[in-house]
C-alpha cells in the first residue's frame, strides 16, 4: 500500500524520525557523525546508521521522515547491482536504516559525475555558467548553452571532502595533483570507473523512466588495498534525478525539468532566500512531506519494488538490533 501524506503526518507527530542517536550507541565502537549518517568503527568493520536528518547547501536542516530508511535501501540496491562494475564496502543491511561495511581509508576527493549543465548552489556548474565562466574543473565549455541542457558527454567535475559544517570545493584534475591529495594515474583511473558507472546507472534510470542527471562518488581503500565505492550511490541525497517524459517540453519551454530528488528541498531554500550562509529557515511540515513522497518515489521507480516502511519507534528498534 502507498505511503501516504497522513502515514508521514502520523510519523512526524509521533516522533518516528530518527535525528539524534543517545551516547548508549557508543558501545557499537568509535564514533564518528556526518552530516546525515552516524558511524561506529570497531574491528575492521563500519556500522553506517542513516539518520532522516536532511541537508544542502553543507547545511543540516531538520529531518525528513523515513528519509534514512529509503536511502539505505536504495544504496544497497545500486551496490548490489553495480558490485560487478565497481566493488563497494557493503557486507549487510541489518536494519532498514543501517548498512555493515568494510572500514576503509576514505580519499579526500569526491567525484562528482554531471551529464547535464543544472545546479542551483553556489558551487554548481551551471551557477559557474551563468557568472561567465567557461572553464570548470578543467573542462571546457562552448558558448550559448543554456540552464539544464545536456552536455556533449559526461564528465567528472571532482571536490575536496570537506569536514561536517564546511563547504565542499570544487577542483581540477591538476589542482588536486598539485594539493597532493591524489596522483595523475590514480586519478585518470578512478574516473574511467566512475564515468563507467555514471553510464551504467543512467542506462538502468532510463529503463524506469528517469534521467539521471548527476551524482557524487565516494571512495575508499579496503585494507587489502582494493578501491571500493562507500557512503552511498545513486541516492536522491547524492544524485538528482529527472522524469524523461517532459524533458524535451520543458527545455523548449524555458522551464525546469520535473525532479525527483533532493533538489526540491534547495529549491525552496532558495525560494526562502537562503544559499548556505547565515541560519537556514526552519523546514515546514508540508515541505518534509512532500520531499518524503519524493525519496519514497525515487526509491519505487529505480528498484521496482514497493517501499515498506518500518513504523517501529526507531531508537528503540535499533537498540533491540544493534545492542
Amino acid at each position: 500500500m502507498p505511503v501516504s501524506r497522513e502515514t508521514l503526518q502520523r510519523a512526524i507527530a509521533a516522533g518516528l524520525v530518527l535525528d539524534a542517536l543517545p551516547d548508549s550507541f557508543n558501545a557499537l565502537g568509535q564514533r564518528y557523525s556526518g552530516k546525515v549518517r552516524e558511524n561506529f568503527s570497531a574491528d575492521g568493520q563500519r556500522l553506517i546508521v542513516v539518520s532522516d536528518r536532511v541537508s544542502a547547501f553543507d547545511c543540516v536542516l531538520g529531518t525528513i521522515p523515513f528519509k534514512g530508511q529509503v536511502l539505505n535501501q536504495l544504496a544497497a540496491y545500486w551496490f548490489e547491482v553495480t558490485g560487478e562494475l565497481f566493488p563497494n564496502h557493503m557486507i549487510g543491511v541489518p536494519d532498514a536504516q543501517v548498512m555493515r561495511a568494510v572500514e576503509c581509508e576514505p580519499y579526500k576527493v569526491e567525484m562528482v559525475v554531471r551529464g547535464y549543465l543544472t545546479g542551483s548552489s553556489s558551487t554548481s556548474i551551471w551557477r559557474a555558467y551563468e557568472r561567465g565562466e567557461r572553464s570548470f574543473c578543467g573542462h571546457t565549455l562552448s558558448e550559448g548553452l543554456v540552464r539544464h541542457q545536456k552536455l556533449p558527454a559526461n564528465i567528472v567535475t571532482p571536490t575536496t571532502k570537506a569536514a561536517k559544517g564546511e563547504h565542499d570545493e570544487n577542483k581540477s584534475r591538476a589542482e588536486l595533483i598539485e594539493l597532493g591529495v591524489i596522483d595523475g594515474p590514480l586519478f585518470d583511473q578512478l574516473e574511467q570507473q566512475c564515468l563507467a558507472l555514471f553510464a551504467e546507472g543512467q542506462r538502468l534510470a532510463a529503463e524506469r523512466g528517469l534521467i539521471l542527471v548527476d551524482t557524487k562518488y565516494e571512495l575508499g581503500r579496503r585494507p587489502d588495498g582494493e578501491i571500493v565505492l562507500i557512503d552511498e550511490i545513486h541516492t536522491p541525497d547524492s544524485s538528482r534525478y529527472w522524469y524523461a517524459d517532459g524533458y524535451d517540453a520543458a527545455m523548449a519551454a524555458g522551464e525546469s525539468p520535473r525532479a525527483l530528488d533532493k533538489e526540491y528541498v534547495r529549491t525552496w531554500l532558495v525560494s526562502q532566500g537562503f544559499t548556505g550562509d547565515g541560519q537556514p529557515p526552519t523546514l515546514p511540515d508540508e515541505v518534509r512531506i512532500e520531499a518524503a513522497l519524493r525519496y519514497i518515489e525515487t526509491y519505487e521507480r529505480v528498484t521496482g519494488r514497493a517501499f515498506e516502511p518500518d513504523l517501529n519507534p526507531p531508537v528503540e528498534r535499533l537498540t533491540s538490533k544493534l545492542l
